[in-house]
């Protein structure tokens, strides 16, 4: 007789257990009709994709004849794929129990855990406490030879935690100077997990394509190794922040700023303080330098999206690290817009900014689907740097909007954009510290500008936004550190991936197998 075959992919398997009796019962309490005809069962755990990017944990029960060879099944499967050294044995995870919904914790132990369990995944779970935990913790406390990577539970403030803990303790444990604006930073060696439970979860969105903490879970499961460029921050020389994502000033430094007064209103604070910020109307005035990045690494308008295998984050890895030597440049003068240094020529650019945007990613997000820099790169070692001069706010609120449907937001007189590997920005005043003041009592100050026939005054300094976190200086020096940190992603899949190895199950006297 023909046997039916079933057809698993060893790097699709999570694992494989014997079937407790309760999953061999029908829903309506009667015996399968496999049992009763081989009692012994055994159950093989695997992936499946769905639709926009989700990921599935599907069953597989197979009967055999006896309990030996059920047995033998089983530690066969678990043992070809504890050979996959790319899967993570030990995890450290970080939970926040106050982001998104506050439902951080829920989210782990009922959807998470139970996979990791399945996959024969030993964790370390610590649920956070107050600001900064997760990155303190990593940066002093953690033997981090313990374990094979970091899981993050929450949104983009938990990973960036988590980010600034593992770099700083790897370039501290390196004896790498991070106050150095131009200093080559140590690569980490474990990767970085994120269940999203935010509310916008931005970074898990660009790297997967959805916010699916099952799809997150089973991408660490399977040892996804993402790579990610991560820019240092630093005023003169002093070390600032790393960012992953954003860097915003102007429009979106003003957003956060006004929104930090209002945490009280909850998430809907973004949307009022944007509103208002969009009506304020607001520009500054500075001067940016940056260094272009080289012609093989693409252009911010080139349309070809950053996918999983990207070849334009593969020539970044060779050709794109950061250059060591002497990276001191000198300011152009007054009139010049390039100037030459050690590593290339920097372009100065001085004008009047509504806003002065970097992305490392594209920044998508549910209600950004094609995000800030749409085909900006994961890990090319570069970032996508967004220069909206002074515009009317018809005009801008057109940008805007832009980044919402599938319009060109580049594609407008006073909007430019170039791929760099470094910038740097100055307010007219260079000498100004950004004092940021989150109190309410420019409420009528706000007011009277938007009722004003001319609002468009310039105030000398924004604040920058840094992935949701203000900095304390305007002016900045930025570098990026190519595939500083890696993800247990694989980037956003153009289609489904197949691996040469499988296994094959026949239906057959001693097996069978139901779904």
């Amino acid at each position: 007789m023909l046997a039916d075959h079933h057809f698993l992919l060893v790097s699709e398997i999570v694992g494989a257990r014997e079937t407790e009796e309760e999953d061999q019962t029908n829903k309506d309490g009667g015996r399968k009709h496999n049992v009763l005809l081989y009692p012994y069962a055994f159950t093989v755990s695997y992936t499946e994709r769905t639709k926009h990017h989700c990921w599935r944990c599907k069953d597989i029960i197979f009967h055999c004849l006896d309990e030996a060879q059920c047995q033998q099944w089983v530690q066969t499967i678990n043992n070809q794929l504890s050979l996959l050294s790319i899967r993570p044995k030990r995890l450290l995870v970080y939970i926040n129990p106050y982001s998104g919904k506050q439902r951080g914790k829920w989210i782990y132990e009922q959807r998470v855990a139970p996979l990791f369990s399945r996959a024969s995944i030993s964790t370390d779970v610590i649920v956070t406490e107050s600001a900064n935990h997760a990155r303190d913790h990593l940066k002093t406390e953690v033997d981090l030879k313990q374990c094979d990577g970091v899981v993050c539970v929450g949104g983009d403030g938990m990973f960036s935690e988590v980010v600034h803990g593992l770099v700083s303790r790897t370039q501290s444990d390196s004896r790498v100077d991070q106050n150095q604006p131009n200093q080559d930073l140590v690569p980490c060696a474990l990767r970085i997990g994120i269940i999203p439970a935010g509310s916008t979860d931005c970074i898990c969105y660009s790297t997967t394509g959805t916010n699916d903490p099952v799809t997150s879970a089973l991408h660490i499961i399977m040892g996804d190794s993402q790579p990610m460029d991560v820019c240092s921050v630093h005023h003169n020389n002093t070390f600032l922040r790393y960012s992953v994502s954003l860097l915003g000033y102007g429009f979106y430094g003003d957003v956060l700023t006004d929104s930090e007064r209002k945490r009280w209103m909850g998430p809907s604070r973004y949307d009022f303080s944007g509103l208002k910020t969009f009506l304020t109307h607001q520009y500054y005035e500075g001067t940016v330098a940056f260094l272009p990045a080289k012609d093989n690494l693409g252009n911010p308008r080139d349309k070809i999206k950053c996918r999983t295998g990207c070849h334009i984050c593969e020539q970044g890895a060779n050709n794109g690290q950061l250059l060591s030597g002497d990276h001191v440049y000198k300011m152009a003068e007054e009139n010049s817009d390039e100037e030459t240094s050690g590593d290339g020529v920097w372009r100065v650019i001085r004008g009047k900014f509504l806003a002065i945007n970097a992305a490392c990613m594209s920044c998508a997000c549910p209600r950004s689907p094609r995000g800030l820099s749409p085909y900006a790169h994961l890990a090319d070692g570069t970032t996508d740097l967004i220069l909206v001069r002074k515009a009317s706010r018809l005009d801008f609120l057109r940008h805007l909007i832009r980044h919402t449907n599938k319009d060109d937001q580049f594609d407008m007189s006073f909007v430019e954009v170039h791929r760099v590997r470094r910038f740097s920005f100055a307010p007219k005043h260079s000498n100004v510290i950004s004092e940021v003041d989150l109190s309410e009592t420019s409420g009528k100050k706000i007011c009277n500008q938007v009722c004003t026939a001319h609002p468009n005054n310039d105030t000398g300094h924004s604040n920058w936004n840094c992935d949701g976190e203000i900095l304390p200086h305007a002016d900045i020096q930025v570098s990026v550190h190519c595939q500083l940190i890696r993800l247990f992603a694989r980037g956003v899949e153009r289609g489904t991936t197949f691996d040469t190895y499988t296994w094959s199950v026949i239906e057959g006297s001693n097996l069978s197998w139901q779904a």
